[in-house]
């Protein structure tokens, strides 16, 4: 089995046909949120902020110069970086198997998936249009929070909400749902089905040749 991208709806194809793609791409999308966001508060407060220093970078002219494409993208991966917390996803969509690997295991696991991650928005986030976004929530429990907002494309609407954990008084996201897909578990799906049929090291394997296609022009 191979590793993929979940396969979205005609309704969630809305813009690039994939779900992790997705992610970053409505994070650019709530860039341009109205008046109608009316919320505050730090779950809220924290995705406005990573969105901001993602629109300026993607908007920035110098930076879509020639020579300096590795630039935008490294500035890009920083921030997104600062609010996705690569490693709890890294240990949501592994499940069980999380605690019985090594600690250099786990390292090199989060190394890849974040990598394939990465890869599947950097070269997709220049396919922003200008799409509308409304907050619609935001609930908070504890350290967990998620934020729910509606995506507006046409005459499409699609749901998309953000799950997030309070450490160190920092909010990072761990999840993302869109349209009621969610990031992690459709990795766990797949990763699981990997796992019964092999073994840790085939799923590894799996990732490395995963990220080196997508390394390769």
């Amino acid at each position: 089995m191979e590793i993929q991208g979940s396969a979205l709806t005609e309704k969630q194809r809305w813009s690039w046909g994939g779900l992790v793609g997705a992610i970053v791409g409505l994070l650019l999308l709530l860039g341009v949120v109205t008046a109608q966001s009316a919320l505050a508060g730090g779950p809220t407060d924290a995705m406005k902020s990573t969105i901001d220093e993602v629109l300026k970078i993607v908007q920035d002219k110098d930076l879509k110069q020639p020579g300096r494409a590795e630039e935008r993208r490294q500035r890009l991966e920083q921030v997104v970086g600062d609010r996705f917390d690569y490693q709890e996803m890294s240990r949501r969509s592994l499940g069980a198997p999380w605690n019985t690997v090594s600690d250099k295991e786990k390292e090199e696991f989060v190394a890849l998936f974040r990598t394939l991650l990465i890869n599947s928005y950097a070269d997709k986030i220049e396919t922003y249009s200008g799409e509308g976004v409304q907050y619609l929530h935001e609930r908070t429990e504890k350290e967990y929070a998620e934020v729910r907002t509606k995506v507006l494309t046409g005459k499409v609407e699609i749901p998309l909400d953000y799950r997030l954990i309070n450490k160190g008084d920092n909010w990072r996201v761990y999840d993302v749902v869109v349209d009621g897909i969610s990031l992690v578990n459709n990795y766990r799906g797949q990763f699981s089905k990997i796992l019964r049929a092999g073994t840790f090291t085939d799923l590894v394997d799996q990732l490395r040749k995963k990220s080196i296609k997508s390394n390769t022009p």
